[in-house]
């Protein structure tokens, strides 16, 4: 009777001869090398450390790169792109042993996930089954048979055809629910595994600090601890599957100057100090409490040196201060950016100098590796990089595949079993949740929400939002979904209960945009006629749904916009079904915050959806009719004007003030001040008193904790969640600190009448500061403490002074 161990290697061995039928040699090699609780990975025929399971890693590292060759070093170092980005075979094949990587790979990327057509995304059980072929390829076909890693998008869901979607990051963020976001993280991972992707490129820990950025859609939002706080409940999710969480974009990549995008990602104007503590917080905290495995190099500069050429980036900071023991990556094209962009290097074999030297371990782009991998060979011939270096670099990388266990298990064990696991019905009802949670309500006027569909008779959806699927799937998540708009959503849910009338009212934008943001158009008459389509059936109708935004097309990757009002004719179209005098709706689908000062004035109910997953419209609807609350909050400042920007949280004080009305200097109202809605803003269908705020010890030395509680009671008629806001504010200190920081925060579902105590922790580490000589410390003196319904909206106020020893 065979184990299943056993059953296993009979089965690997048969797929691979299935595979290489024209090459018997290798079936007998098969057979060999693996045993029953190692592999003769190198093919002598002994257990050497390297293979030995139960030894240290450390020790295992030591031997194998004992025994490599600087050609097998090298490739180590080198990202293979996966099916036709730039490998031209989905399956090996004999010619592989020509190319580069007969000598092993460090890691294969986005291979055959769908996003270029393949054969092998699915069913998924086919794609586990092509990426075992192509890990054994590497298992019995190098002389040293160093597994790949299989690494692979994953911000708002993994990356492949049809696994379980996500909402944007941004949406995500809005959330404010951690236990949701570790979740999600647990769903990406055990996606992964199952497919045989072993390393998962997530979270994005950048800051949308500039709401023009294309990528903030791409972001958890714009304050440190919140965005801390939940990209450390997805790696924890993702590694909790045996998959590693790599960290994007470290560091300071999301404040280009001018929040350009695209050629233009560079020069971020940040002070040493705000970087520390904005930029660089979420990475030290993650670091340090849950150790990703990799991390991801931005390829913008600091201060005049490309961060992924930095060895205090990527070394000082990173390895020695923060204790990061995975593998650096690169961002695409970020080694070549050190000489074609920063010119800091004479040409590629100065670049990859600088960045190996750095503590870049793995460099990625859309080219063959060879053009990482030859002039590093060269520099190491020539002693201008040291052997030390080019182990040290070599050493964290297998560090990870002996950490993921491919050494020892490098193959997806039951093939079948991914079928079952990726977009399982199991993720379904979690999918729901995570869309109805990221849903933030910005106005409602007149309880005009929810809807009551016995009063309606006649409903019209219009917008160009209303049928658009681009922004429900967005970059580096699943492809290939069965999109729900929210035209389908609100059909759907009504059913027979009314008519529901549809009429697009305009395109996303004009035919001249985005030149029309800045020198304004007249309305064709093709516009003209389609918003006056929109119009008469809106004044046929109760209520109108107008659905109104950005499409793919228009907020992302190097999409970064002239203007942050409703791009095209659709400010026109809402005004002119403002006219109308019917009740209206406004759900915005967009993926970065919009200057909708108008349409805040004059529409009476607003609901946030940003990039929804693909059941979007269902969840949407829902939330419309009333069937859920919303309850999601902010996780970015919506500013009046371009020109208030910079406008974020936290901020120091006295920066977002207004200008002198009077006095001496009584001239200076000449400014729009103050946000459209707030950091942490969101409304409810009911509301909520906070009371009886506790704080002990009010006195507690600086190594000490402070323990915070309050009751929260939902004084509403429904049923309703909260997010409970914690800041804390130091009021005195020997530098600037910000005016308030965010510290905690707990979303809290509640039934009409109920009250609940809530609980929150400040340990040292949440009062610390950097002093003048940019020392991390907690200094003596009062903090207060504010708790409300968002940045703006504090409902209680306690204090508690911190002592030294």
């Amino acid at each position: 009777m065979r184990t299943p161990t056993e059953k296993l290697i009979i089965i690997s061995i048969a797929c691979f001869l299935s595979a290489f039928v024209s090459q018997p040699v290798l079936a007998q090699k098969s057979k060999t090398i693996y045993h029953k609780d190692w592999i003769d990975l190198n093919k002598n025929g002994k257990k050497d450390i390297y293979e030995t399971p139960t030894a240290p890693i450390e020790a295992r590292i030591v031997d194998l790169l004992s025994q490599m060759t600087v050609e097998e070093k090298t490739c180590q170092l080198a990202t293979l792109y996966g099916y036709k980005r730039v490998a031209k075979d989905e399956l090996p094949t004999p010619a592989w042993k020509q190319e580069l990587w007969k000598d092993g790979i460090a890691n294969i990327d986005e291979h055959l996930n769908g996003l270029v057509k393949t054969q092998y995304s699915y069913p998924f059980s086919k794609h586990a089954e092509a990426i075992n072929t192509v890990q054994r390829w590497f298992i019995e076909e190098t002389r040293l048979g160093i597994p790949v890693d299989f690494s692979n998008e994953g911000i708002h869901g993994l990356n492949h055809d049809r696994a379980t979607p996500l909402p944007a990051p941004i949406s995500i963020g809005s959330t404010w629910n951690a236990a949701l976001v570790r979740q999600a993280g647990e769903i990406v991972g055990r996606e992964a595994k199952a497919l045989g992707y072993t390393n998962v490129y997530a979270p994005i820990l950048d800051l949308a600090r500039d709401p023009r950025w294309g990528r903030v859609l791409e972001c958890y939002g714009e304050e440190p601890f919140h965005v801390a706080t939940l990209g450390k409940e997805m790696v924890a999710g993702i590694q909790s599957q045996g998959v590693a969480a790599t960290l994007k974009h470290f560091a300071v990549y999301s404040v280009p100057k001018g929040g350009r995008d695209g050629h233009a990602r560079t020069d971020p104007h940040v002070a040493p100090r705000e970087m520390h503590q904005l930029h660089l917080y979420p990475y030290r905290k993650i670091i340090r409490e849950v150790h990703p495995m990799g991390v991801m190099s931005s390829y913008n500069d600091w201060d005049g040196i490309p961060v992924s050429g930095s060895y205090y980036f990527l070394t000082e900071l990173l390895r020695e201060k923060y204790g990061f023991d995975g593998y650096v990556v690169s961002d695409s094209e970020a080694v070549e950016f050190v000489y074609s962009k920063h010119r800091v290097a004479q040409d590629m074999k100065g670049a990859v100098k600088q960045v190996v030297e750095a503590g870049l371990n793995v460099k990625t782009n859309f080219t063959q590796p060879s053009d990482f991998v030859l002039p590093l060979r060269e520099l190491v011939a020539e002693g201008s990089v040291s052997m030390q270096t080019l182990d040290r670099n070599v050493a964290d990388v297998l560090r990870v595949k002996f950490r993921l266990g491919l050494f020892d298990s490098p193959y997806v064990t039951d093939t079948k079993a991914a079928d079952k696991i990726v977009a399982s019905p199991d993720t379904r009802e979690f999918e729901k949740q995570m869309g109805r949670e990221s849903l933030v309500l910005l106005k409602n006027e007149a309880n005009l929400l929810p809807l009551q569909l016995s009063n309606l008779r006649n409903i019209l959806v219009t917008g160009p939002l209303a049928t658009d699927t681009t922004a429900y799937v967005s970059r580096y998540g699943p492809q290939n979904l069965q999109v729900i708009h929210v035209l389908q959503g609100v059909r759907d849910y009504v059913g027979q209960a009314a008519t529901v009338h549809y009429a697009k009212g305009c395109e996303v934008v004009d035919a001249t945009w985005p030149e029309s943001e800045i020198i304004p158009t007249p309305l064709t008459e093709e516009e003209r006629l389609e918003i006056q389509e929109a119009v008469e059936k809106a004044r046929r109708s109760d209520v109108v749904i107008a659905v109104l935004g950005e499409d793919e097309h228009r907020v992302g990757e190097s999409k970064s916009r002239t203007g942050l009002g409703l791009p095209g004719r659709q400010l026109q179209l809402l005004q002119a079904l403002y006219e109308t005098g019917k009740p209206i709706v406004l759900v915005l689908i967009n993926g970065q915050p919009l200057t909708i000062n108008w349409e805040n004035r004059y529409i009476p109910a607003i609901l946030e959806a940003w990039f929804p997953n693909s059941i979007g419209g269902q969840t949407i609807a829902e939330t419309l009719f009333g069937e859920y609350n919303p309850g999601g909050k902010l996780p970015v400042t919506f500013p009046k004007t371009l020109g208030q920007i910079e406008l974020n949280f936290p901020f120091k004080p006295g920066s977002h003030a207004g200008q002198p009305g009077d006095g001496p200097n009584g001239y200076g109202k000449t400014a729009v001040v103050g946000s459209l809605y707030p950091f942490g803003y969101g409304l409810s269908y009911t509301t909520f008193e906070y009371k009886n705020l506790h704080i002990t010890p009010d006195r507690q030395g600086v190594q000490g904790k402070i323990e915070i509680s309050m009751d929260l009671t939902n004084t509403g008629q429904r049923a309703g969640d909260e997010v409970v806001q914690l800041y804390v504010r130091d009021k005195l200190s020997s530098v600037i600190t910000y005016d308030s920081q965010l510290r905690g925060f707990q979303r809290v579902t509640l039934q009409s009448g109920e009250t609940r105590r809530i609980h929150f922790t400040l340990l040292p580490e949440d009062l610390e500061m950097l002093d003048k000589d940019m020392h991390w410390i907690v200094e003596p003196g009062e903090f207060e403490v504010l708790i409300g319904s968002s940045s703006e909206d504090i409902r209680l106020k306690g204090k508690f002074e911190m002592m030294q020893p």
